[in-house]
């Protein structure tokens, strides 16, 4: 089985994991939410479903990033994953949305105080949720999963959620108890809180996935010994150009490199071919388009070379 392969499943169960999790917590949380009247609880369920309208969305996209290249595509449909990521941060803004505005409405509203078994319900998540990030987490930065590592960082805000609706329904509940009336808002300002929390982690992981879909270039440092790779190739004069672009979980190389200008046509190709297949032995790299440039001594520094 190939590494390829490896990878594929991995990241997919690893989605399946999600899905049924999130499911689970929130058909639990929905009902102990409903039992408890926890405003606060209810929407940490519905942030808890579209964790698994997420996590479908990542299943599709690693499914799609694993296809070959074809005519249309020729180089790879890698980045399906940033594009999954870009739409799971969407609708983490939506839900976020839908929360806050739920949340700003509860205070004109008559107020319930919540029962005391959704503090249970929510510890139970807070737990179940950190173990899901941890697995997905690591598991997509060995993969370099891009939308798996934002799905995980969906589980993440989940966590956050869940902590600030256990402050707001612990505060309602002793608000009740002692008779202390702002207290008794404690639910609905937890819920306010998730919004909050849910709409800055969809600004960030959006912000990153079109980012990265939009090729973006690795930084001079994390080059350095793919450089020193293709001018150890036996004929590499100079390496005049050099830009690795992040193609979902892989990178495609465009380099220039700068041979003797008397050699053949021929000469130079095969020059062009070493450089490629040297490359394609870097960990993560799926293609090396290589430019073959007649080496030229410099006359004054930063003076171009003939393309």
């Amino acid at each position: 089985m190939s590494e390829a392969d490896i990878r594929y499943r991995k990241v997919r169960f690893a989605a399946w994991v999600g899905i049924i999790g999130n499911i689970v917590l929130a058909v639990i949380k929905a009902v102990v939410g409903m039992m408890a009247n926890s405003r606060a609880l209810v929407a940490d369920a519905v942030h808890s479903a579209s964790d698994v309208v997420g996590s479908v969305v990542v299943l599709i996209g690693v499914r799609a990033a694993k296809l070959p290249p074809d005519r249309d595509h020729p180089y790879g449909h890698g980045k399906a994953e940033s594009v999954a990521a870009i739409i799971v941060a969407v609708l983490l803004f939506i839900v976020g949305f839908e929360i806050a505005l739920g949340a700003f409405q509860s205070f004109f509203e008559p107020v319930e105080v919540p029962g005391v078994i959704a503090i249970y319900a929510v510890i139970f998540s807070i737990v179940v949720k950190e173990l899901m990030f941890r697995y997905k987490y690591q598991l997509g930065k060995k993969y370099k999963s891009e939308a798996l590592m934002t799905d995980a960082w969906h589980h993440r805000s989940d966590v956050f959620s869940s902590f600030a609706a256990l402050i707001g329904i612990g505060a309602a509940i002793l608000g009740g108890r002692l008779n202390i009336p702002w207290l008794v808002y404690g639910d609905s300002i937890a819920s306010a809180f998730v919004a909050v929390l849910i709409g800055k982690m969809a600004w960030s992981l959006g912000k990153q996935s079109i980012h990265n879909a939009l090729d973006h270039v690795l930084h001079e440092e994390d080059t350095v010994e793919m450089k020193k790779a293709a001018a150890s190739v036996d004929g590499v004069l100079n390496i005049d150009e050099f830009l690795a672009r992040e193609h979902g979980h892989y990178v495609i190389i465009d380099i220039k490199v700068a041979v003797e200008p008397s050699i053949s046509v021929e000469d130079g190709h095969t020059i062009g071919k070493r450089v490629k297949e040297r490359l394609l032995e870097e960990k993560n790299v799926h293609d090396v388009l290589v430019h073959i440039n007649p080496y030229r001594e410099r006359k004054k520094e930063g003076e171009e070379l003939d393309e």
